[in-house]
């Protein structure tokens, strides 16, 4: 394991990424269609920021090269590795409460999150869900999205047991809505299915004030209400698959799409139905993950392009407006997760990146997280204090926990220095 700082470097031109199409697979194009990069002799992967200037040449960069100036420096100070089966990727990862919830392949393992005990481990028998794509708390349930189109709902037990309450839409749903030919819709020649169902792997959720947001390769948004379990919205969102979705506090939805597009949704002060009210067009390849900050007023998207763009809501308006990108990933951008004024980045390239926020919408990246074998495909993360706990799963099946301690650069335990451990 290897953290690196922050340091320009140089690497050979490589071509530009062509765009992906995220709906072939399980992992999705973004894996395996970005272009490669070279590497030193740890395999890390080394790539000047004018490598991914060639993708977005529009987009001006935001990075500020001088440390100094944002008074933070980062330091690993351990390291937690779990595997929880040797031949299955991990293809979702979330924290709840002191729970860790790990998706590796159908099932889904569940750790204490300070001790690393495997304390359950839960999958849907008797049917073949394939992978668990996302994982989503509302209301005292867990919800899981599946690549077999449904979403699974579960509740925790006696002795830390998860059970299986009802699979998304629920029987007494489309009892509701089976008669009315109205309900049906085509979702490819010849085949129709109920509105309420997703027709593709539904590949992520968001979770808020009672519901919850499912997005899939079916191109479709579905709102959900927890407290009965009904579907009460299905938006056509995209011309092609959706990888990625984000709720903000106020309620704005965010989706991102392999067609390359952000769109904004929201819903009307006394309407009940979702409606689009933009549509954030920069990137030059399929959009795979997107992460807001505390008050939604920033929104960061990752695409195949290899770029992080950072959005800000535009006084003048109800939607975001480019600032710039963050680059330096060498390969597709698979993951985002934002934490106070810290943004966490995973890549195709198997690297992990911090990025802090400072003054006049700048930012640096603090450290470069390396050790997986394979893309990271899930980040999620929780700051204690001065402490933030990094915790990456990677298609090599390797769940990590990263402690990384922030600093001023002056004091003591500062260090941006290589630090390895056996």
């Amino acid at each position: 394991m290897k953290v690196r700082s922050w340091l320009p470097t140089r690497s050979p031109k490589s071509p530009s990424q062509s765009p992906g199409d995220s709906s072939s697979d399980d992992i999705g194009s973004a894996a395996t269609s970005s272009s490669g990069s070279s590497s030193d002799s740890t395999g890390s992967s080394v790539l000047h920021s004018n490598l991914s200037l060639q993708t977005l040449p529009s987009v001006p960069s935001l990075e500020n090269i001088f440390p100094e100036t944002l008074g933070i420096s980062a330091s690993t100070i351990g390291v937690t590795s779990i595997k929880p089966r040797l031949e299955h990727s991990i293809t979702c990862i979330a924290v709840h409460g002191n729970f860790l919830y790990a998706a590796s392949n159908d099932e889904v393992n569940v750790y204490d999150r300070e001790r690393f005990a495997l304390l359950d481990v839960y999958k849907s028998h008797g049917s073949s869900s394939g992978s668990v794509k996302s994982v989503g708390f509302c209301d005292g349930k867990i919800f899981t999205a599946h690549q077999d189109c449904k979403i699974r709902v579960w509740q925790m037990a006696m002795a830390k047991k998860h059970k299986f309450i009802t699979a998304l839409p629920t029987v007494n749903d489309r009892l509701r809505r089976f008669v009315l030919p109205k309900n049906y819709v085509n979702v490819r020649r010849h085949v129709k299915r109920l509105w309420i169902e997703h027709a593709d792997a539904v590949t992520e959720l968001a979770v808020n004030k009672g519901l919850i947001y499912s997005v899939s390769w079916d191109k479709t948004l579905k709102i959900w209400r927890a407290s009965d379990l009904r579907c009460l919205q299905s938006i056509k969102a995209h011309d092609d698959a959706i990888n990625a979705v984000t709720v903000s506090v106020d309620g704005t939805v965010y989706t991102g799409s392999a067609d390359r597009r952000i769109r904004v949704w929201t819903k009307p002060i006394g309407e009940k139905q979702y409606s689009l009210v933009a549509t954030l067009e920069k990137h030059k390849s399929a959009v795979n993950a997107l992460a807001l900050n505390a008050d939604g007023s920033v929104l960061f998207s990752g695409a195949c392009d290899r770029s992080i763009l950072v959005w800000e809501r535009e006084d003048s308006a109800g939607y975001m407006a480019v600032t710039g990108a963050l680059r330096g990933h060498g390969k597709a951008i698979l993951c985002l997760v934002n934490v106070s004024d810290l943004l966490m980045s995973g890549s195709a390239d198997q690297t992990v990146r911090i990025w802090q926020s400072g003054a006049q919408g700048k930012y640096r990246c603090l450290a470069v997280l390396e050790g997986h074998l394979k893309p990271v495909k899930s980040l999620t993360a929780v700051k204690d204090d001065d402490v933030v706990s990094i915790i990456s799963g990677s298609l090599d099946g390797e769940i990590r926990t990263w402690k990384v301690s922030l600093s001023k650069p002056n004091s003591p335990s500062s260090t941006t220095d290589i630090l390895k451990w056996n």
